[in-house]
């Protein structure tokens, strides 16, 4: 018990500390958590600690996960996506899955069943880095986002005939055919049962914690849920994140997917952070180094052609910008090859040494994954510029103009007196969902952030007549005002504030305009009522 305690303490110590330092230069968390994995592994050993167990909790990081990914596709929004889910990704995988086989198979003169182990696992991406990434850059709002998205939704679905087939690589007592009929049946139950019985009982769980207006009861039936689909979906011989993902397909078509999203998202992160643990304790530090340019060399050979393919197929029907993000987004080898080569290597149909190898490759890809995409806005401009990055905008070339900060119900309507009024007024927001409504709208919207200087040459603050601040957050309204008013002295600033307190915090900032919210909305309640 002391030495799981003094391991635990000191994974959580050099996490913090580590994430802390690599935050500083904007380096994803993601790498933290794999050095820690493998500074506790290969400096203080794991003394006697269940690596298993931690791998199995890491497994359901990634199961979470999955859950978030099913609770923003319901079965209406599979149907507008099955071209990007089917086609993309269908052709994807096979085309990605050719051409490493043929690689492996006679540029390297491998076997045949390692040549199909390694184009199986090299052809998925990882799920678990590029989708948290596009949740948390709302870049999963742009076309590359949802190409993106479609695509590793395919990949996850795939793993599940992938690791059957090296099942059936291992086994000569049954037929491809018995395999496949197996796995058909195995679907289409589990699919009955959850669209059907397991629909009313979610629906049920969820409807009675709600009631008892419990936090903890909600969260427990959330659990339930989510642990429970998975074991079902395992028992039939499927992956854990298989039964997680329909569970939340079929939450999304509640009322309660927002608040189920929200209640779990911070789990979901904490069990991911001990997946890429698990992932760093993977690393043989000695090993790796020792085989450095091999690994480098199968790494970058992978991400090259795997990338080649990806913007193939998307580019048939998209824009170079999108194809090129998209190809870079997913152009790494995903978490699921540990499980490929973990059971390819326990089936003796690889031996142990390739496996490390392998593995090491597919870390190595997952740590560069990161810097790839923080940066993949300036990697794909050399292809094509395009509207959905932050901040660049061309300069408007505009005079008078109103400009109104924020897009939400407070922004709609300002903005839709301002166009009954025939007023000249551009929008900027933070908010790429609520940009691309802008637009749809009609409106002149752009994405970006008001306080940076760019962004205030481009749309041209000190010629504007007044800028309207809509936003909730305080922070960002002083962030924002202060920014103005270095920019430009004269700025005409009309800030929307809540309450006394509010004001008093921002009255160093003299030469604002402050429309109190509660003092007008407080004047049209006693004008109503004096009316009866």
């Amino acid at each position: 018990m002391e030495n799981l305690l003094l391991i635990i303490f000191l994974t959580i110590a050099i996490a913090t500390v580590l994430n802390i330092i690599l935050k500083r230069f904007e380096i994803s968390h993601i790498i933290g958590y794999i050095i820690t994995g493998t500074i506790i592994s290969d400096i203080f050993g794991f003394n006697g600690l269940n690596i298993y167990s931690l791998e199995l909790i890491g497994e359901f990081g990634i199961v979470f996960l999955m859950f978030t990914i099913g609770l923003e596709l319901s079965l209406h929004k599979i149907k507008k996506m099955k071209d990007i889910l089917l086609t993309n990704g269908l052709l994807q995988v096979l085309c990605s899955v050719t051409v490493i086989f043929l690689l492996a198979y006679y540029l390297f003169k491998l076997d045949l069943n390692t040549s199909l182990i390694i184009s199986f696992a090299f052809s998925l991406s990882s799920t678990a880095i590029v989708l948290t990434y596009l949740k948390k850059s709302k870049d999963i709002l742009t076309p590359y986002g949802q190409k993106s998205m479609g695509i590793l939704i395919f990949q996850d679905l795939a793993v599940i005939p992938i690791l059957l087939l090296i099942t059936f690589l291992s086994n000569d007592t049954l037929s491809m055919g018995e395999v496949l009929l197996q796995t058909v049946v195995s679907g289409v139950l589990i699919l009955a049962f959850m669209f059907t019985i397991g629909e009313k009982i979610v629906d049920a769980l969820l409807r009675f914690s709600a009631k008892t207006q419990l936090e903890e009861l909600f969260l427990g039936s959330v659990f339930s849920i989510v642990i429970g689909a998975s074991l079902l979906a395992h028992q039939f011989g499927f992956t854990y994140s298989l039964g997680a993902f329909i569970a939340g397909m079929i939450i999304a078509d509640t009322k309660y997917n927002v608040k189920v999203e929200s209640d779990i998202s911070s789990y979901k992160d904490l069990l991911l952070g001990v997946f890429f643990f698990g992932v760093g304790t993977k690393i043989d530090v000695i090993y790796f180094i020792e085989n450095l340019h091999i690994i480098v060399f199968i790494f970058a050979l992978v991400m090259l052609f795997k990338g080649l393919v990806i913007y193939a197929i998307i580019r048939r029907n998209s824009d170079k910008n999108t194809s090129a993000k998209t190809a870079l987004a997913l152009a790494q080898i995903g978490e699921f090859s540990f499980a490929i080569f973990a059971l390819a290597g326990l089936e003796k149909l690889i031996t142990q040494e390739m496996a490390s190898l392998l593995i090491l490759t597919s870390v190595i890809s997952m740590i560069l994954t990161p810097f790839i995409l923080n940066h993949i806005y300036k990697l794909s401009s050399y292809f094509e510029k395009e509207f959905f990055e932050a901040d660049v905008i061309t300069p408007i070339g505009m005079k008078n103009h109103i400009i109104v900060v924020g897009f939400s119900t407070l922004g709609r309507r300002v903005t839709s007196k301002l166009k009954k009024k025939g007023a000249d007024f551009i929008i900027i927001s933070d908010n790429l969902k609520h940009v691309l409504l802008a637009r749809k709208l009609g409106y002149k919207a752009y994405f970006g952030h008001l306080n940076k200087l760019p962004v205030l040459e481009s749309l041209a603050v000190d010629e504007a007549k007044a800028i309207i601040i809509t936003a909730s957050s305080e922070h960002n309204k002083r962030l924002i005002s202060e920014a103005i008013l270095d920019f430009s002295q004269d700025a005409n600033i009309i800030v929307k504030i809540d309450g006394v307190d509010e004001r008093k915090s921002m009255k160093d900032l003299q030469k604002l305009e402050f429309v109190d919210a509660s003092f007008e909305v407080s004047n049209l309640l006693v004008n109503h009522a004096l009316k009866i």
